[in-house]
């Protein structure tokens, strides 16, 4: 199974201060379900925002798609990030569009005719429970419902790599529940799913996923210890 994501001894720093993440080598899997956890503070949000492009590593190789995302020229960013559904911690919903609106972004952006984008949104709502709320901007939603709606934008166009921060976040068990099953049916279309979480209780809700760890900024194998793999080559399984 192809890497869609490679990091090869990954270093980030922010200015003058001590490296955020280190030393961070791994690779997913196309298709394959991935947790990662970590206390507060420790690199998980810096280690997401490598993935999804919106930061550069002070250090190391970055694979994206089998190509490297380091060197990769400016004016060809905006189609690599349309390969990548991101859920954000504070949501990103666009305050003058209706959650209708918000989740067909991604297919208008990508040009899908508008006679086209109707049915995927509808079926988008409904499956996140906000069918009623179609309309609603989003400063009249709850916190719970912008969560939903920044769900549903995300995966709206099935994307290849798809990376949730704290996704549930906002949301009620049983939404929880029913949102980790949306993740889980994608990423068994094919999707490479990457969910940062606090919640211990959500890794067993998806036996199969992979539960990759950070401390103090460097990945730890499965017993807890550190990883030093040789050549920098961790394969986080799937």
């Amino acid at each position: 199974m192809a890497a869609v994501v490679q990091f090869e001894n990954v270093g980030l720093r922010y200015g003058s201060q001590p490296e955020t993440l280190t030393d961070v080598s791994f690779q997913l899997k196309a298709g394959a379900f991935y947790f990662l956890t970590g206390a507060s503070g420790a690199g998980k949000t810096s280690l997401l925002k490598l993935l999804y492009l919106a930061q550069r590593p002070s250090r190391g190789v970055i694979r994206l798609f089998e190509e490297d995302a380091v060197m990769l020229p400016r004016h060809r960013l905006p189609g690599f990030r349309r390969r990548i559904g991101v859920v954000f911690q504070d949501f990103r919903l666009v305050p003058h569009l209706s959650a209708a609106d918000n989740v067909a972004l991604p297919l208008r952006v990508a040009g899908m005719p508008e006679d086209e984008i109707a049915q995927p949104v509808r079926e988008m709502l409904a499956w996140v429970d906000l069918t009623a709320r179609a309309g609603a901007k989003p400063a009249t939603l709850s916190g719970g419902e912008q969560q939903r709606v920044a769900i549903a934008r995300a995966v709206i166009n099935r994307p290849p790599l798809l990376i949730a921060d704290e996704p549930t976040g906002n949301v009620d068990p049983d939404m929880a529940e029913r949102l980790l099953g949306l993740f889980d049916s994608l990423h068994k279309l094919g999707t490479t799913v990457v969910v940062a979480t606090h919640d211990f209780h959500l890794l067993s809700r998806i036996p199969h996923a992979v539960t990759m760890s950070l401390k103090e900024g460097r990945l730890l194998d499965p017993t807890g210890a550190l990883r030093h793999p040789p050549g920098g080559g961790v394969v986080a399984g799937g």
